[in-house]
C-alpha cells in the first residue's frame, strides 16, 4: 500500500511540475500559443484549465502525502524487547572474537 501511494505521489509531482512549467505568470505560456480563433479551447479556457489542474494536483499531493504517513509500515515490539532482539542479532552475526574493548588510559 505504501509503495503504491509513493508511486502516486511521484506521478502527481511530475504532472504538477509540468503544468506549472507550461504556465506563464503574465498570462502567456501555453495559453498564448492558442490564440487562433479556430482553436477548440480559447486562451482564457486554457488558462482556467491549467489553474484548475494545478489546484487539483496540489490537493491530491497533500492528500496522498497525509495518506502515506498513515500507511507507513510500523514495527511494534514490547517495551525492552527490541533491545534484546537487536543484541541477539548482533551476537549471532558477529563472532565474539571480533569484539575488542577500547584501550583504557592505563594501557596506552
Amino acid at each position: 500500500m505504501y509503495v503504491f501511494i509513493s508511486i502516486l505521489i511521484l506521478i502527481v509531482s511530475v504532472l504538477m511540475t509540468l503544468i506549472v512549467l507550461v504556465q506563464n505568470s503574465k498570462g502567456g505560456g501555453l495559453a498564448s500559443n492558442f490564440s487562433a480563433s479556430n482553436q477548440f479551447m480559447g486562451v482564457r479556457q486554457t488558462a482556467d484549465f491549467l489553474e484548475k489542474a494545478t489546484w487539483t494536483l496540489a490537493v491530491a499531493l497533500l492528500v496522498f502525502s497525509l495518506t502515506a504517513t498513515m500507511a507507513i509500515p510500523k514495527y511494534t515490539a514490547a517495551p525492552g524487547q527490541a533491545d534484546t532482539e537487536l543484541r541477539k542479532q548482533i551476537e549471532e552475526n558477529i563472532p565474539a572474537s571480533d569484539f575488542q574493548a577500547p584501550p583504557t588510559r592505563d594501557e596506552e
